[in-house]
């Protein structure tokens, strides 16, 4: 517990020389691009209200929490460079989310146990003594893994300012000799069972089975492994970055990690490491046998749910008990390239934090963006019962187009004009790019045009497309980068997912979108299929960008209500 850590070390902290060695498979090395620091930092296209550090590269969030009236958000950052190396810890701290000062890095690589990086990992507070967190650490140059401990130099500091490593502790885990230590990694939040036992997973492989290891504790010291994984899944590759929350059966709010009970269901997310996707299931715990089972309504790997179908990666979750609610955060990476980011001075964002809940059918979860981002809406314009035949183009005048939060419900009064779905179309990104916002269908393709150019040479799409199968409508929704930019050697995906929405009784879906100069983070149908993209218009950029509302589809579509807000910038540092 707290106290008996608290008594192995002293209130300092040793800062050493950041060591720059330790090797993250997934991540392209450029070692002579690590320490290069460019004088001054590319605002063009910097958000205005997602998080970034003032500069520099950043990556997975690390850690988030809400802790004596302060929310702490970790993230893996480099603070020497735009390209990833010499990864530390940084640390920023918020009273709402939205707006956020930077502090010195709270983890360096300064131990033998994490000699060779401090990688990613989570924050557990325990109960009346305050916050403990559980991070990856590298021994070695074969890449050996190992997780470690770190506690706050002073619990009752709220903005929790230093962190020490106790050296009599670390490291708490040892991959043993039947593991592979060198796909070892990420901890979560540790979670407390009925029998007073603290337990946590880790990520990792065996084979070509991604796997959660499970380890129990007493004492928050000393841990054991459990005889088998709490789940695996065979031909997914390395579990990255697990995540294990028990969600509500009944409503919105948020629960602690360790509630358990009837009325509670389970959620485990992994990042895949060979993919760059993460997928959840849902399911339940067994807590007699430490066993997770996840339920038969969606598929137990490559293809199955995922919280966001773009740029989202290495996402972490924490419940915020002032306000009963489960958060995410997420990674959105850059999609230009390393010799552009050094010219910027910066890379990497984290996607707003999102609410996530049980949908109500209970076969998958929701998100929308935590309400505090409301606060940065400024001048607002609607459009109201608007008609919009096939080929209609509408411009939303009057705010900020390139920084915006847009809103729009969408209605057809009739689906026969629908295309067949053809069942070989399992993939939605392919299915995209094949049927994109610029070919013509019959229920849509309808939505937003975000980041736009007066002429349209540049526009980046975010819309519906409604097929008709065997026995139901099959609703798609995509965001859509391959028009974004006239610059060619961009990477510009066609992000895309099914949305699941009976469309029987209520023929009409709704869409958010947060443009944000080169983000475009769309929610759809209220939060069941989310789609980030990363996009960098050349002519769309600034008060140069419009939006516009669109229908390509032979079916007349009413834009029922669309509101549209100029956001403002939020305060960083």
């Amino acid at each position: 517990m707290m106290s008996t850590l608290t008594n192995c070390v002293t209130v300092f902290i040793v800062v050493c020389v950041i060591c720059n060695n330790g090797v993250e498979a997934f991540h392209r090395i450029y070692p002579h691009l690590q320490s290069v620091s460019t004088p001054s930092v590319s605002k063009l296209h910097r958000t205005g209200y997602h998080f970034q550090p003032i500069r520099n590269w950043i990556n997975d969030p690390n850690g988030p929490m809400y802790y004596k009236g302060v929310y702490h958000l970790f993230y893996q950052y480099n603070p020497k460079g735009a390209v990833w190396g010499n990864i530390v810890w940084g640390h920023s701290v918020s009273k709402d989310l939205i707006n956020w000062k930077q502090l010195q890095p709270a983890l360096y690589p300064s131990k033998p146990f994490d000699k060779y990086g401090c990688w990613s990992g989570s924050a557990t507070i325990l109960p009346g003594q305050g916050p403990v967190i559980l991070y990856t650490g590298v021994v070695d140059k074969r890449s050996n893994e190992v997780q470690c401990l770190a506690i706050p130099a002073n619990a009752s500091d709220p903005f929790l300012t230093k962190w020490v490593k106790p050296d009599r502790l670390n490291p708490i885990v040892i991959a043993d000799h039947s593991m592979n230590g060198s796909v070892f990694r990420d901890p979560t939040t540790a979670w407390l069972g009925k029998d007073g036992h603290w337990r946590m997973l880790i990520g990792g492989k065996k084979k070509d089975s991604g796997l959660a290891y499970l380890y129990r504790s007493k004492d928050f010291v000393k841990w054991i492994r459990a005889k088998h994984p709490i789940h695996s899944a065979k031909t997914t590759g390395m579990w990255e970055c697990p995540d294990f929350y028990p969600v509500s059966l009944n409503g919105k709010n948020g629960l602690d990690a360790s509630m358990t009970g009837n009325s509670v269901k389970h959620v485990l997310k992994n990042s895949l490491d060979m993919t760059r996707y993460e997928y959840y299931t849902i399911g339940t715990y067994l807590q007699n046998k430490d066993k997770y089972i996840p339920d038969n309504t969606s598929e137990d790997g490559w293809g199955g749910l995922r919280y966001d179908y773009g740029n989202f990666y290495a996402s972490k979750s924490f419940f915020d008990p002032s306000k009963n609610r489960r958060i995410i955060w997420g990674w959105a990476n850059e999609s230009d390239s390393k010799e552009d980011d050094v010219k910027k001075g910066w890379a990497g964002i984290q996607a707003i934090p999102r609410t996530v809940w049980l949908d109500s059918g209970g076969r998958q979860l929701r998100q929308w963006p935590v309400e505090e981002l409301n606060t940065l809406r400024g001048k607002k314009v609607e459009i109201g019962n608007q008609k919009l035949k096939k080929g209609d183009y509408v411009e939303v005048k009057g705010i900020t187009a390139a920084q915006a939060d847009v809103e729009v419900t969408l209605s057809f009064s009739s689906l026969d004009k629908a295309e067949e779905f053809d069942p070989r179309w399992v993939n939605a990104e392919d299915l995209c790019a094949l049927k994109g916002s610029n070919v013509q269908g019959g229920v849509g393709p309808f939505g937003l045009l975000t980041l736009a150019s007066q002429k349209l040479e540049e526009y980046t799409p975010v819309f519906f497309r409604i097929f008709k199968a065997s026995n139901k409508h099959v609703i798609l929704m995509c965001s859509d980068a391959r028009s974004s930019s006239s610059n060619i050697e961009l990477y510009k995906p066609s992000f895309a997912g099914f949305v699941d929405v009976d469309l029987a009784n209520n023929m009409k879906l709704s869409l958010r979108s947060l443009i944000d100069h080169s983000v475009v983070e769309s929610f759809g149908a209220g939060g069941k299929t989310n789609i980030l993209s990363r996009v960098y218009p050349k002519l769309a950029v600034k008060e140069k960008a419009h939006l516009f509302v669109f229908n390509n589809g032979n079916e007349q579509i009413t834009v029922e209500n669309l509101k549209a807000w100029s956001m403002k910038s939020a305060r960083r540092n």
